[in-house]
């Protein structure tokens, strides 16, 4: 009766405009899918219900589930490491068992079969913030490839895209381009749910996994994460708003130049500067663009770490003014035709990693050739377009 109860309750709550993660929607249903079951987890802080309960204790306190292993992705299980490789450690139910967790950013980025011995699934809930680039998606990948591999099922517990479902840009990823940092056939802004990712590699990436994802209710693919009731987390150290999350596509391309993107300021992923930026003259220019839902400020910072740390950077604030209306990759575009013209000595690219962050090499091309921004983003539009037919078979919402 109490589980019917439940059930009504959260439906009821979905229905009033309350979205329901697929962890909050498999409590509803007292996690009857798993009893009995061995369960792997991959989940971070980002893993967890409506209420604030961790994700690990609540599969830890289901009645006939056995939680056996946890997994971690970057930045590690309480996500707040910066470092590059995260060791293993364990996590202590609330009986005093010890589980084991290993990582899947360091020495191995895909659970061993040593790992996954015993096991009967692997469930997979980590909030993504709905860029290529950004690890998380990898890792789910590349989970779900072991899980096919060593014959398990694989859940995903489906979350929001904070940055909408309906919007989408940049180019489809060159096949010779994969990469950790770039794994999956999508554009830069995919505008997909991880379930949806899940479906979309299953079948593009040819796994073949036992695949099943537990759907959010009272979600729509308009819906900003700010629109859904649930409470932000921080997906990762530098990633600490909305904001942040819908310029990162466009900003994060950054990261494989030498200018700052604000790591180490007030203003990750909302401030471009370095100790060499002509910053009047760049904000000069990008005023007269008049560019959709975005406007610019010139503002100095000194960062506390990360690229030009305790050197005083003049830089570019960017602040958003119609989230609907802003195209993170079209300000990309003008920034980086700005910045290069007005700093041909001073602005360097590493296309090794540029490439995997645009996903093509024709950028490169583009941006040596001298193309303004108008070609760049005439190439980025052409991704999506491209990506639409295939998108709309794996869409859930």
């Amino acid at each position: 009766m109490k589980l019917v109860l439940a059930v009504l309750l959260l439906a009821a709550r979905a229905q009033a405009g309350e979205v329901l993660t697929g962890l909050d929607v498999l409590e509803s249903e007292g996690f009857r899918a798993f009893k009995g079951q061995k369960i792997g987890l991959i989940t971070n802080q980002t893993g967890k219900n409506r209420k604030g309960k961790p994700i690990a204790q609540a599969f830890a306190e289901a009645p006939e589930v056995q939680l056996k292993a946890l997994f971690s992705p970057e930045h590690g299980f309480t996500g707040m490491s910066e470092a590059n490789a995260i060791s293993s450690e364990t996590y202590k139910l609330p009986d005093g068992t010890k589980i084991p967790i290993y990582s899947l950013y360091g020495a191995t980025m895909t659970p061993t079969a040593e790992q996954l011995r015993g096991l009967d699934a692997l469930v997979f809930d980590i909030q993504d913030i709905g860029a290529r680039f950004y690890t998380y998606a990898t890792t789910m990948a590349m989970a779900m490839e072991a899980a096919a591999a060593n014959n398990l099922d694989f859940f995903v517990l489906d979350r929001p895209n904070p940055i909408t479902g309906d919007i989408v840009e940049g180019p489809v990823l060159s096949p010779d381009i994969r990469h950790f940092t770039s794994y999956l056939a999508v554009p830069v802004r995919h505008g997909l749910t991880m379930g949806e990712l899940a479906r979309l590699h299953n079948v593009v990436g040819k796994v073949g996994a036992k695949l099943q994802v537990v759907p959010l209710k009272g979600w729509t693919r308009d819906q900003w994460y700010d629109q859904t009731g649930l409470p932000w987390t921080k997906p990762s150290p530098n990633m600490p708003d909305l904001d942040a999350a819908t310029l990162y596509p466009g900003v994060g391309c950054f990261e494989s130049t030498n200018l700052a993107v604000g790591r180490g300021t007030p203003m990750p992923f909302r401030w471009v500067g370095a100790p060499w930026f002509r910053s009047r003259e760049v904000l000069l220019r990008l005023k007269k663009l008049n560019l959709p839902g975005v406007a610019f400020e010139a503002q100095d910072y000194v960062p506390t770490k990360s690229l030009y740390e305790k050197t005083k950077c003049p830089g570019i604030r960017i602040k958003i003014t119609d989230r609907k209306k802003i195209r993170p990759t079209h300000v990309f575009a003008h920034l980086l035709a700005i910045t290069r013209d007005l700093h041909p000595l001073e602005f360097g690219v590493r296309w090794d990693e540029e490439r995997r962050m645009a996903g093509t090499d024709q950028l490169k091309v583009l941006y040596e050739g001298g193309a303004g921004p108008a070609e760049m983003i005439k190439l980025f539009d052409a991704g999506p377009r491209e990506f639409d037919a295939v998108r709309n078979a794996f869409l859930l919402y």
